[in-house]
């Protein structure tokens, strides 16, 4: 009986030290976990392979991104190569939410990416407290929360903000993983930050300061390459909020950027939306957008080359202040190239339109190389 009690005693001394040299799970291991890809060899996740919910889940987006790139991603890639051949190390992603995904599609291989939006930061995903049927749950909501963006490439706001504050994994973070994974990337390290005031960034120690804003500092990697970094702060970019949020004063710090918007319901359009509007016209070299961004008549001709690509047509009903004549007489002047791909709230390809817009300046320095 003494030999037995010795045996399980040493047994469970063994058990920690198993658990423990095994460690926790990796943040690239659970980006692939929740993207329906496969954990590295001997990840503490790996169990969760095995169950029906992930395996369903894993067809589920196998299936929606093999469709998407198809769709969309591969034809965007190709565009954006031939269109848009001079980068800035950073790409500014003004009302983007989590959209990582278009913005890796439009200017793959930025050294920096910032992402903005109301959407909530939420905390750095742990799957492993997770039971299978927890696991399964969130995986069906994470499905539920990317179902607009890969059928039609845009979130919808107020669905989102509801969606992200339900169940155990919240927020922007467990998407941004997502798209991270399902787009080749390989995470390094996920740190919560604040964005203060003054607009430096800190690691978010305890609760938000007043006056500051939560974010998100991702390291990751391309296929081996250099370490890139996604940013992604929950700020209010009206006029109102952005004065005192420090982060237009983050971002002049980067240094002149390229830029992207699309679906952001048309709220530059608005003299509440004034300087976000201003730091794109005065910090962007080059500026891919559709419709919804900065209105055209903000970027004169004399400094900008502007070539439209695809149809203008009459914005959605819900945004009856939209139209824009400006851009209606542009795309008439036969100078629209043709779009093969749908983008934004007319998502539909031939209804869909691009704006290419390239300060004058870029222009000479590239044609000077």
């Amino acid at each position: 009986m003494k030999c037995f009690a010795a045996l399980f005693a040493a047994l469970l001394l063994l058990v920690p030290v198993a658990a423990s040299a095994q460690g926790p799970a990796t943040a690239d291991d659970t980006a692939r976990v929740l993207a329906g890809l496969s954990p590295a060899a001997g990840s503490p996740l790996e169990t969760f392979t095995k169950e029906a919910s992930w395996q369903s889940h894993a067809k589920y987006f196998d299936k929606a991104w093999a469709q998407l790139d198809e769709r969309q991603l591969t034809k965007i890639r190709t565009w954006s190569t031939k269109n848009v051949p001079a980068r800035k190390p950073v790409l500014f992603y003004m009302f983007s939410g989590p959209d990582f995904l278009y913005a890796d599609a439009f200017f793959h291989g930025a050294s920096t990416y910032v992402l903005s939006g109301l959407e909530p930061v939420g905390q750095v995903p742990d799957l492993a407290p997770l039971s299978p049927k927890a696991l399964g749950h969130e995986l069906r909501g994470l499905q539920n929360s990317l179902n607009s963006v890969l059928s039609f490439s845009f979130f919808i706001t107020k669905k989102m903000k509801t969606e992200l504050r339900d169940g155990r994994l919240t927020g922007t973070l467990p998407i941004l993983y997502t798209f991270l994974a399902r787009s080749g990337k390989t995470i390094r390290e996920t740190t919560l930050v604040s964005l203060n005031p003054d607009g430096t960034v800190t690691p978010l120690a305890g609760e938000i300061a007043k006056g500051s804003s939560p974010g998100a500092k991702i390291l990751f990697s391309s296929n081996g390459g250099p370490e890139q970094t996604l940013y992604y702060f929950n700020t209010d970019l009206s006029d109102g909020g952005i004065k005192t949020s420090g982060f237009l004063t983050f971002c002049k710090g980067l240094g002149q950027g390229d830029s992207f918007v699309k679906s952001a319901s048309y709220l530059m359009h608005s003299d509440n939306f004034s300087l976000v509007r201003s730091f794109l016209v005065e910090n962007t070299a080059t500026l891919v957008q559709d419709d919804s961004g900065v209105p055209l008549r903000f970027l004169d001709e004399k400094d900008w080359r502007l070539a439209p690509y695809g149809r203008y047509v009459q914005p959605l009903g819900i945004f009856p202040k939209a139209y824009q004549p400006k851009m209606r007489d542009l795309f008439a002047k036969g100078r629209a190239q043709p779009l093969d791909f749908g983008i934004g709230y007319r998502w539909r390809p031939n209804e869909s339109n691009l704006l290419l817009a390239i300060r004058s300046g870029e222009l000479k320095a590239d044609a000077a190389h």
